[in-house]
C-alpha cells in the first residue's frame, strides 16, 4: 500500500515539474481578479506599499537575478512547488507522530484564532465605490 502511494505522490510531483517548466512561462501577464479589482477600485497601492512583500522571495513569480524572464518563472514555480511539498510533507509527518487529542486541540485552538482575528476586519469595509460608499 504505501509503495502504491509513494509511486502517486512522485507521480503527481512529476506532473506539477511538467506544468511549472513548460506551461507557466506562457502564463498570461494581464492582472488576475484580486490585482484587476483593487486596480479598478483604486487601493492596489495599499497593498504595494505594505512592507512584507518588498521583502517576498519570489516577488511576481520571477528570480531578480535572472534576466531571462520565461526561465525565470519556470524556476520560480518550480521552488514554489518545492517549498509547498516540503511543507505539507512535514505537516504530514508531524501529525502522524502527534496523537489524535493533540490534533483535536490544534485545529480548535487554530479555528479559534483565526476566527476572533477575522472578525475585527469584517467590522470595516475594505473598499468603497467610486462615489466613496460602501
Amino acid at each position: 500500500m504505501k509503495s502504491r502511494l509513494d509511486g502517486f505522490i512522485l507521480i503527481g510531483l512529476g506532473i506539477s515539474f511538467l506544468l511549472a517548466l513548460f506551461l507557466s512561462p506562457y502564463a498570461s501577464t494581464s492582472p488576475d481578479g484580486l490585482e484587476k479589482v483593487a486596480e479598478t477600485k483604486g487601493f492596489s497601492e495599499k497593498g504595494e506599499s505594505w512592507k512584507f512583500w518588498k521583502y517576498a522571495p519570489l516577488r511576481d513569480y520571477a528570480i531578480p537575478w535572472i534576466k531571462n524572464e520565461k526561465v525565470s518563472t519556470a524556476l520560480s514555480g518550480l521552488i514554489g512547488i518545492l517549498a509547498i511539498f516540503f511543507i505539507a510533507l512535514g505537516i504530514g509527518r508531524l501529525i502522524k507522530k502527534t496523537p489524535t487529542k493533540k490534533i483535536i486541540l490544534l485545529i480548535l485552538f487554530s479555528s479559534l484564532i483565526s476566527l476572533f482575528s477575522t472578525s475585527t476586519y469584517a467590522a470595516r469595509p475594505l473598499a468603497t465605490d467610486d462615489a466613496g460608499t460602501v
